[in-house]
């Protein structure tokens, strides 16, 4: 593991220590290694809608209405046995 020094502004410091007193962390190391994954996770999160968005975009615009949309959906739940 590597060790790194980090600068926070007290506001941050007050917060990490009030997370220390729950006790949910032993150091706080834990709590900003946690905060790191759930950073990682939230990003990786953002970058799959994205490219879903992308490749959405990217496959043209449909020219049936909302109406028509829902229809189909629901024969296809019908035929389905769901609905």
């Amino acid at each position: 593991m590597v060790k790194k020094s980090i600068t926070v502004t007290d506001q941050q410091d007050k917060w990490i220590r009030s997370q220390m007193k729950t006790g949910n962390y032993g150091t706080d190391s834990e709590l900003i290694r946690e905060a790191l994954r759930e950073k990682q996770a939230r990003d990786s999160e953002v970058e799959y809608i994205q490219s879903k968005l992308i490749a959405a975009e990217k496959s043209g615009f449909i020219d049936r209405g909302r109406d028509e949309i829902l229809a189909g959906f629901k024969d296809k739940l019908r035929a389905n046995g769901e609905l």
